[in-house]
């Protein structure tokens, strides 16, 4: 009940992920991911099993920075593709060369999204591993990682009804930068993290400061283009 109660967004999440496989997105780069960011939550959550709450909700509040920054390097690539026709309708992640390594850069973006929607999770699972004994915590996360893989399971297969599929499959790319900047934003607001005038203002200076790297990348690769120059893999704005 507690898995269930903090990862029914995730379901739509994964669902826009699976929506995206194709050449640059696996589904193993979306389930490894998923259990990277998972096990991150678990590991966060653990110092409440030695009965220490070492993070405070508001601080962990602060990984909703991640999937705006993230929501912005694929808005602002999408845009740059268009300027120069280049077609990106199918790329949710950074392609790369490594495209097959469970370890690549998706896996990572992956991962990171799982644990940035993961404020809640934190808090429900630190009380519930503080009052728990040794049997009783791996009894809990063995059931835990098993419905992380029913979690990815049932995501996919939604995704195989026609209806759903037909929809995010024109519209997800679209939608996807959108979905996480506002993701990342409740998360910030659900977490609290805005009402600490030290945390908004740390959050700020990180989404500004990538913000900046990402305009840019994004005006010179726009030159590039302009000086008819090829566009090297390595050098695209959601790499």
């Amino acid at each position: 009940m507690a898995f269930a109660a903090t990862n029914l967004d995730d379901i739509v999440i994964l669902m826009l992920f699976f929506s995206q496989v194709g050449v640059a997105l696996s589904k193993r780069h979306i389930v490894a991911g998923q259990y990277v960011g998972f096990a991150g939550l678990v590991a966060l959550s653990l110092p409440g099993f030695f009965g220490s709450l070492l993070f405070p909700r508001p601080w962990i509040g602060l990984l909703g920075v991640v999937p705006i920054v993230i929501g912005l390097s694929q808005l602002l690539s999408a845009v740059t593709d268009e300027a120069s026709g280049e077609d990106t309708g199918e790329v949710l992640l950074a392609p790369t060369s490594g495209g097959s390594s469970w370890l690549s850069p998706q896996t990572s973006s992956v991962a990171a999204i799982t644990m940035a929607n993961g404020g809640d999770n934190v808090g429900i699972y630190m009380p519930m591993f503080a009052s728990s004994d040794g049997l009783g915590l791996g009894v809990t996360l063995a059931v835990f990682f098993g419905l992380v893989g029913v979690w990815c399971f049932v995501a996919y297969q939604l995704t195989q009804v026609e209806a759903i599929a037909a929809l995010l499959t024109r519209y997800g790319s679209q939608v996807v930068p959108f979905v996480l900047m506002a993701l990342g934003g409740l998360i910030l607001v659900d977490s609290h993290t805005l009402e600490y005038r030290g945390l908004t203002a740390l959050a700020l200076t990180l989404i500004g400061i990538c913000v900046i790297h990402l305009l840019r990348t994004a005006m010179r690769l726009s030159a590039a283009v302009a000086a008819g120059e090829p566009m090297p893999a390595a050098q695209r704005m959601d790499g």
